[in-house]
Protein backbone atom coordinates (compact mmCIF):
# COMPACT_ATOMS: atom_id res chain seq x y z
CA UNK A 1 0.00 0.00 0.00
CA UNK A 2 1.04 3.77 -0.46
CA UNK A 3 0.63 6.10 2.17
CA UNK A 4 1.00 9.62 1.59
CA UNK A 5 1.69 10.84 5.67
CA UNK A 6 4.68 8.46 4.55
CA UNK A 7 5.52 10.24 1.70
CA UNK A 8 5.62 13.80 2.88
CA UNK A 9 7.61 12.76 5.80
CA UNK A 10 5.02 13.13 8.62
CA UNK A 11 5.11 9.58 10.10
CA UNK A 12 7.77 6.77 9.36
CA UNK A 13 6.34 4.94 12.35
CA UNK A 14 5.25 1.91 8.91
CA UNK A 15 9.11 1.29 8.43
CA UNK A 16 8.10 -0.61 5.09
CA UNK A 17 5.55 1.27 3.75
CA UNK A 18 5.45 0.88 0.01
CA UNK A 19 7.15 -2.09 0.15
CA UNK A 20 5.18 -4.82 -1.46
CA UNK A 21 3.02 -7.14 1.05
CA UNK A 22 4.35 -10.30 -0.21
CA UNK A 23 8.13 -9.20 -0.18
CA UNK A 24 7.32 -8.32 3.64
CA UNK A 25 5.76 -11.55 4.68
CA UNK A 26 8.57 -13.15 2.53
CA UNK A 27 11.36 -11.13 4.66
CA UNK A 28 9.67 -11.85 7.75
CA UNK A 29 9.59 -15.52 7.13
CA UNK A 30 12.93 -15.71 6.31
CA UNK A 31 14.08 -13.91 9.60
CA UNK A 32 12.44 -15.95 11.54
CA UNK A 33 13.64 -19.44 10.04
CA UNK A 34 17.14 -17.63 10.34
CA UNK A 35 16.67 -17.08 13.49
CA UNK A 36 15.43 -20.59 15.10
CA UNK A 37 18.70 -21.81 13.00
CA UNK A 38 18.33 -25.65 11.17
CA UNK A 39 16.12 -27.89 13.51
CA UNK A 40 15.94 -31.34 12.30
CA UNK A 41 12.32 -32.15 11.92
CA UNK A 42 11.10 -28.61 12.31
CA UNK A 43 8.25 -28.27 9.62
CA UNK A 44 7.36 -24.77 8.68
CA UNK A 45 4.17 -23.96 8.00
CA UNK A 46 3.26 -21.42 5.45
CA UNK A 47 3.25 -17.81 6.63
CA UNK A 48 -0.87 -15.98 7.41
CA UNK A 49 -0.92 -13.06 5.73
CA UNK A 50 -4.33 -10.90 6.26
CA UNK A 51 -4.96 -7.62 5.19
CA UNK A 52 -2.42 -4.61 4.51
CA UNK A 53 -4.20 -1.86 4.98
CA UNK A 54 -7.29 -1.29 7.78
CA UNK A 55 -6.01 -4.11 9.73
CA UNK A 56 -5.71 -2.11 13.12
CA UNK A 57 -8.38 -2.54 15.36
CA UNK A 58 -7.00 0.02 17.82
CA UNK A 59 -5.90 3.42 16.94
CA UNK A 60 -3.77 5.04 19.75
CA UNK A 61 -4.23 9.06 18.55
CA UNK A 62 -2.28 11.51 20.26
CA UNK A 63 -3.71 15.02 20.66
CA UNK A 64 -2.07 18.20 19.62
CA UNK A 65 -2.91 21.07 18.15
CA UNK A 66 -5.40 23.46 20.22
CA UNK A 67 -9.01 22.98 21.25
CA UNK A 68 -10.33 24.96 18.39
CA UNK A 69 -8.00 23.00 16.33
CA UNK A 70 -7.52 19.25 17.50
CA UNK A 71 -4.72 17.01 15.92
CA UNK A 72 -5.24 13.35 16.33
CA UNK A 73 -2.17 11.44 15.45
CA UNK A 74 1.53 11.75 16.63
CA UNK A 75 3.30 14.34 17.99
CA UNK A 76 7.26 15.51 15.89
CA UNK A 77 10.40 16.16 17.59
CA UNK A 78 9.17 19.86 18.96
CA UNK A 79 6.31 18.45 20.11
CA UNK A 80 3.46 19.26 18.21
CA UNK A 81 0.64 17.49 17.21
CA UNK A 82 1.08 15.84 13.34
CA UNK A 83 -2.84 14.93 12.09
CA UNK A 84 -3.04 11.50 11.04
CA UNK A 85 -6.91 10.96 10.82
CA UNK A 86 -6.69 9.51 7.40
CA UNK A 87 -4.39 6.79 8.45
CA UNK A 88 -4.87 3.94 5.90
CA UNK A 89 -3.76 0.50 8.63
CA UNK A 90 -6.33 1.82 10.95
CA UNK A 91 -9.70 -0.20 10.56
CA UNK A 92 -12.03 2.44 8.52
CA UNK A 93 -14.54 2.12 11.34
CA UNK A 94 -12.89 4.56 13.51
CA UNK A 95 -11.12 6.95 11.16
CA UNK A 96 -14.74 7.45 9.66
CA UNK A 97 -15.47 8.92 13.55
CA UNK A 98 -12.18 11.16 13.91
CA UNK A 99 -13.74 14.33 12.54
CA UNK A 100 -16.48 13.84 14.85
CA UNK A 101 -14.01 13.10 17.70
CA UNK A 102 -12.28 16.84 16.67
CA UNK A 103 -15.59 18.67 16.98
CA UNK A 104 -16.28 17.09 19.98
CA UNK A 105 -13.01 18.14 21.95
CA UNK A 106 -14.00 21.80 20.60
CA UNK A 107 -17.40 21.24 21.81
CA UNK A 108 -16.11 20.26 25.02
CA UNK A 109 -13.52 22.74 25.19
CA UNK A 110 -11.30 20.50 26.36
CA UNK A 111 -7.54 21.79 25.53
CA UNK A 112 -4.54 19.24 24.89
CA UNK A 113 -1.75 18.27 26.03
CA UNK A 114 1.21 20.32 25.51
CA UNK A 115 4.30 18.23 26.36
CA UNK A 116 7.06 21.02 25.96
CA UNK A 117 4.65 23.68 28.56
CA UNK A 118 2.95 20.54 30.47
CA UNK A 119 -0.24 22.02 30.58
CA UNK A 120 -3.50 21.29 28.84
CA UNK A 121 -5.98 18.32 29.59
CA UNK A 122 -6.70 15.92 26.54
CA UNK A 123 -4.06 13.64 26.07
CA UNK A 124 -4.91 10.59 24.10
CA UNK A 125 -7.43 9.34 22.22
CA UNK A 126 -7.69 5.55 22.00
CA UNK A 127 -10.20 3.71 19.97
CA UNK A 128 -11.23 0.05 19.39
CA UNK A 129 -13.22 -1.42 16.88
CA UNK A 130 -14.64 -5.01 16.69
CA UNK A 131 -15.73 -6.98 12.92
CA UNK A 132 -18.91 -5.00 13.44
CA UNK A 133 -18.11 -1.62 13.75
CA UNK A 134 -18.64 -1.14 17.19
CA UNK A 135 -16.23 1.26 19.37
CA UNK A 136 -14.59 1.14 22.53
CA UNK A 137 -13.74 4.99 23.08
CA UNK A 138 -11.62 6.33 25.77
CA UNK A 139 -10.12 9.77 26.47
CA UNK A 140 -7.00 9.67 28.49
CA UNK A 141 -7.11 12.89 30.62
CA UNK A 142 -4.80 14.60 33.64
CA UNK A 143 -8.05 15.99 35.68
CA UNK A 144 -11.47 15.44 37.29
CA UNK A 145 -12.22 18.87 35.39
CA UNK A 146 -11.68 17.42 32.17
CA UNK A 147 -14.15 14.43 33.71
CA UNK A 148 -16.61 16.56 34.27
CA UNK A 149 -16.36 18.32 30.77
CA UNK A 150 -16.48 15.30 29.29
CA UNK A 151 -19.32 13.76 30.82
CA UNK A 152 -21.16 17.10 30.09
CA UNK A 153 -20.90 17.09 26.36
CA UNK A 154 -20.93 13.58 25.77
CA UNK A 155 -24.89 13.25 25.48
CA UNK A 156 -24.26 14.64 21.81
CA UNK A 157 -21.65 12.50 20.54
CA UNK A 158 -23.93 9.64 21.67
CA UNK A 159 -26.48 11.20 18.94
CA UNK A 160 -24.40 11.91 16.27
CA UNK A 161 -22.14 8.27 16.94
CA UNK A 162 -24.42 5.49 17.60
CA UNK A 163 -22.03 2.90 17.35
CA UNK A 164 -20.55 3.63 20.63
CA UNK A 165 -20.86 0.53 22.76
CA UNK A 166 -18.30 1.87 25.48
CA UNK A 167 -16.95 5.08 26.55
CA UNK A 168 -14.52 6.02 29.44
CA UNK A 169 -11.89 8.61 30.85
CA UNK A 170 -8.51 7.14 31.91
CA UNK A 171 -6.97 9.58 34.36
CA UNK A 172 -3.12 10.28 33.93
CA UNK A 173 -2.20 13.04 35.75
CA UNK A 174 1.76 13.25 35.60
CA UNK A 175 3.78 14.15 32.94
CA UNK A 176 5.46 10.94 31.81
CA UNK A 177 5.97 8.45 28.35
CA UNK A 178 2.84 6.60 29.23
CA UNK A 179 -0.08 5.71 27.52
CA UNK A 180 -2.53 5.56 30.19
CA UNK A 181 -2.70 5.43 33.63
CA UNK A 182 -4.48 3.43 36.58
CA UNK A 183 -7.95 5.03 37.21
CA UNK A 184 -10.46 4.21 34.71
CA UNK A 185 -14.06 6.49 34.86
CA UNK A 186 -16.91 4.88 33.14
CA UNK A 187 -18.72 6.91 31.11
CA UNK A 188 -21.31 5.45 29.04
CA UNK A 189 -22.17 1.83 27.99
CA UNK A 190 -21.58 -1.42 29.00
CA UNK A 191 -18.29 -2.84 30.59
CA UNK A 192 -16.78 -4.74 27.77
CA UNK A 193 -17.17 -4.30 23.85
CA UNK A 194 -17.49 -7.68 22.26
CA UNK A 195 -15.01 -9.26 19.99
CA UNK A 196 -15.91 -11.54 17.72
CA UNK A 197 -13.13 -14.48 16.67
CA UNK A 198 -14.00 -17.12 15.67
CA UNK A 199 -16.38 -19.87 17.39
CA UNK A 200 -15.62 -17.50 20.49
CA UNK A 201 -16.78 -13.94 21.24
CA UNK A 202 -14.03 -12.32 23.13
CA UNK A 203 -14.95 -9.45 25.65
CA UNK A 204 -12.63 -6.59 25.89
CA UNK A 205 -11.91 -4.57 29.13
CA UNK A 206 -10.72 -0.79 28.38
CA UNK A 207 -7.54 -1.89 30.14
CA UNK A 208 -7.30 -5.23 28.59
CA UNK A 209 -4.84 -6.30 25.98
CA UNK A 210 -5.48 -7.91 22.55
CA UNK A 211 -3.84 -8.35 19.62
CA UNK A 212 -4.02 -5.20 17.08
CA UNK A 213 -4.74 -7.07 13.61
CA UNK A 214 -8.49 -9.13 14.63
CA UNK A 215 -7.95 -11.31 11.08
CA UNK A 216 -4.66 -12.50 12.20
CA UNK A 217 -5.46 -12.99 16.10
CA UNK A 218 -8.11 -15.79 14.99
CA UNK A 219 -6.07 -17.42 12.64
CA UNK A 220 -3.15 -17.25 15.54
CA UNK A 221 -5.74 -18.91 18.06
CA UNK A 222 -7.14 -21.19 15.49
CA UNK A 223 -3.87 -22.35 14.68
CA UNK A 224 -3.25 -22.79 18.39
CA UNK A 225 -6.22 -24.75 18.93
CA UNK A 226 -5.47 -26.79 15.96
CA UNK A 227 -2.02 -28.20 17.27
CA UNK A 228 -3.85 -28.67 21.20
CA UNK A 229 -6.66 -30.46 19.79
CA UNK A 230 -4.00 -32.93 18.13
CA UNK A 231 -1.92 -33.55 20.82
CA UNK A 232 -5.30 -33.70 22.75
CA UNK A 233 -3.73 -32.60 26.51
CA UNK A 234 -5.86 -33.34 29.70
CA UNK A 235 -4.70 -29.87 31.04
CA UNK A 236 -3.68 -26.99 29.81
CA UNK A 237 -1.72 -23.72 30.91
CA UNK A 238 -2.15 -20.17 29.10
CA UNK A 239 0.51 -17.96 30.53
CA UNK A 240 0.24 -14.52 29.70
CA UNK A 241 -3.06 -15.06 28.62
CA UNK A 242 -4.60 -11.43 27.92
CA UNK A 243 -8.61 -11.45 27.79
CA UNK A 244 -8.38 -15.22 26.75
CA UNK A 245 -8.24 -16.04 23.69
CA UNK A 246 -5.93 -18.98 23.74
CA UNK A 247 -7.49 -20.83 26.93
CA UNK A 248 -10.99 -20.76 25.02
CA UNK A 249 -9.84 -21.33 22.14
CA UNK A 250 -8.14 -24.20 23.97
CA UNK A 251 -10.96 -25.55 25.74
CA UNK A 252 -12.82 -28.66 25.17
CA UNK A 253 -14.52 -31.76 26.39
CA UNK A 254 -12.87 -33.76 29.13
CA UNK A 255 -9.83 -30.88 29.17
CA UNK A 256 -9.01 -28.56 31.82
CA UNK A 257 -7.62 -25.34 30.95
CA UNK A 258 -5.74 -22.75 33.15
CA UNK A 259 -5.28 -18.86 32.25
CA UNK A 260 -2.82 -16.52 33.98
CA UNK A 261 -2.93 -12.95 33.46
CA UNK A 262 -1.07 -9.69 35.44
CA UNK A 263 -4.09 -7.45 34.42
CA UNK A 264 -7.16 -7.93 36.48
CA UNK A 265 -8.63 -6.06 33.42
CA UNK A 266 -7.93 -8.66 31.05
CA UNK A 267 -8.82 -11.59 33.43
CA UNK A 268 -12.36 -9.90 34.22
CA UNK A 269 -12.96 -9.97 30.05
CA UNK A 270 -11.50 -13.28 29.81
CA UNK A 271 -13.85 -14.74 32.81
CA UNK A 272 -17.11 -12.80 31.31
CA UNK A 273 -16.46 -14.46 27.72
CA UNK A 274 -16.16 -17.69 28.97
CA UNK A 275 -19.55 -16.78 30.93
CA UNK A 276 -21.11 -15.63 28.16
CA UNK A 277 -20.00 -18.40 25.91
CA UNK A 278 -20.94 -21.15 28.45
CA UNK A 279 -17.26 -22.47 28.12
CA UNK A 280 -16.88 -24.88 31.35
CA UNK A 281 -13.38 -26.34 32.17
CA UNK A 282 -11.77 -22.71 32.01
CA UNK A 283 -10.16 -20.87 34.64
CA UNK A 284 -8.98 -17.48 34.74
CA UNK A 285 -6.39 -16.06 37.47
CA UNK A 286 -4.85 -13.08 37.78
CA UNK A 287 -1.30 -13.03 38.48
CA UNK A 288 2.40 -13.03 37.20
CA UNK A 289 2.80 -16.02 35.10
CA UNK A 290 6.26 -17.10 36.38
CA UNK A 291 5.03 -17.00 39.86
CA UNK A 292 2.52 -18.77 39.39
CA UNK A 293 4.43 -21.46 37.24
CA UNK A 294 6.82 -21.95 40.10
CA UNK A 295 4.60 -22.42 42.63
CA UNK A 296 2.69 -25.24 41.07
CA UNK A 297 2.99 -28.52 42.56
CA UNK A 298 2.43 -30.03 39.03
CA UNK A 299 2.57 -28.44 35.59
CA UNK A 300 0.03 -28.90 32.73
CA UNK A 301 0.36 -31.26 30.30
CA UNK A 302 1.21 -28.29 27.56
CA UNK A 303 2.02 -25.09 28.56
CA UNK A 304 1.14 -22.11 26.31
CA UNK A 305 3.21 -18.76 26.91
CA UNK A 306 2.56 -16.04 24.87
CA UNK A 307 4.71 -12.96 26.68
CA UNK A 308 5.35 -9.43 25.93
CA UNK A 309 8.42 -8.26 23.61
CA UNK A 310 10.85 -9.14 26.28
CA UNK A 311 10.08 -13.13 25.83
CA UNK A 312 9.50 -15.24 29.01
CA UNK A 313 12.81 -14.44 30.96
CA UNK A 314 15.58 -16.72 32.60
CA UNK A 315 13.29 -17.80 35.55
CA UNK A 316 10.65 -19.28 33.30
CA UNK A 317 13.03 -20.85 30.61
CA UNK A 318 14.47 -22.69 33.80
CA UNK A 319 11.19 -23.97 34.65
CA UNK A 320 9.73 -24.96 32.09
CA UNK A 321 13.95 -26.76 31.45
CA UNK A 322 12.58 -28.87 34.49
CA UNK A 323 8.78 -29.23 34.31
CA UNK A 324 6.95 -32.16 33.50
CA UNK A 325 4.84 -30.71 30.84
CA UNK A 326 4.86 -32.92 27.31
CA UNK A 327 4.38 -29.79 25.14
CA UNK A 328 4.98 -26.14 24.75
CA UNK A 329 3.49 -23.82 22.70
CA UNK A 330 5.08 -20.69 22.36
CA UNK A 331 3.53 -17.67 20.41
CA UNK A 332 6.04 -14.58 20.25
CA UNK A 333 5.75 -11.16 18.70
CA UNK A 334 9.68 -10.56 18.86
CA UNK A 335 11.54 -13.73 16.97
CA UNK A 336 14.73 -12.34 18.24
CA UNK A 337 14.10 -12.63 22.54
CA UNK A 338 11.95 -16.03 21.14
CA UNK A 339 15.52 -17.37 19.63
CA UNK A 340 17.13 -16.47 23.01
CA UNK A 341 14.55 -18.11 25.07
CA UNK A 342 14.98 -21.33 23.50
CA UNK A 343 18.33 -21.57 23.62
CA UNK A 344 18.05 -21.69 27.26
CA UNK A 345 15.91 -24.50 26.99
CA UNK A 346 18.14 -26.94 25.29
CA UNK A 347 16.00 -30.01 26.12
CA UNK A 348 13.03 -28.35 23.94
CA UNK A 349 13.02 -29.02 19.99
CA UNK A 350 10.49 -26.71 17.97
CA UNK A 351 8.83 -29.22 15.31
CA UNK A 352 5.94 -26.98 13.81
CA UNK A 353 6.91 -22.96 13.34
CA UNK A 354 4.23 -20.24 11.22
CA UNK A 355 4.93 -16.38 10.99
CA UNK A 356 1.86 -14.65 11.90
CA UNK A 357 1.52 -11.09 9.93
CA UNK A 358 -0.03 -9.45 12.94
CA UNK A 359 1.58 -6.01 12.00
CA UNK A 360 2.04 -5.34 8.24
CA UNK A 361 3.59 -2.00 7.07
CA UNK A 362 6.39 -2.64 9.80
CA UNK A 363 8.90 -5.33 10.33
CA UNK A 364 7.55 -6.66 13.51
CA UNK A 365 5.19 -10.03 13.22
CA UNK A 366 4.29 -13.01 15.24
CA UNK A 367 5.55 -16.22 15.16
CA UNK A 368 3.71 -19.25 16.92
CA UNK A 369 5.88 -23.10 17.44
CA UNK A 370 5.48 -25.82 18.72
CA UNK A 371 7.98 -27.58 21.01
CA UNK A 372 8.30 -31.17 22.07
CA UNK A 373 10.91 -32.65 24.29
CA UNK A 374 13.99 -33.73 22.71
Amino acid sequence: MDCAYFDAGRCRSCTLMGMPHARQVRGKDELARQLLGEVPGLVWEAPFAGAEAGFRNKAKMVVGGTSKKPTLGILDAEGHGVDLRRCGVVDPAITAILPAIAAFIRVARLQPYHVPTRRGELKHVLVTANPFGELMLRFVVRSEEAVRALRDSLPGLLERLPQLRVVTANLLPAHVAALEGEREVHLYGDATLAMPIGDVELRLRPQGFFQTNTEVAAALYAQAADWIDELDPATVWDLYCGVGGFALHAAGPGRDVTGIEISEEAIEGARAAARAAGITGVRFEAGDATAFAVAAEHSAELILVNPPRRGIGAELAAWLESCGARHVIYSSCNPHTLATDLKAMPSWRPVRARVMDMFPQTDHFEVITLLERV
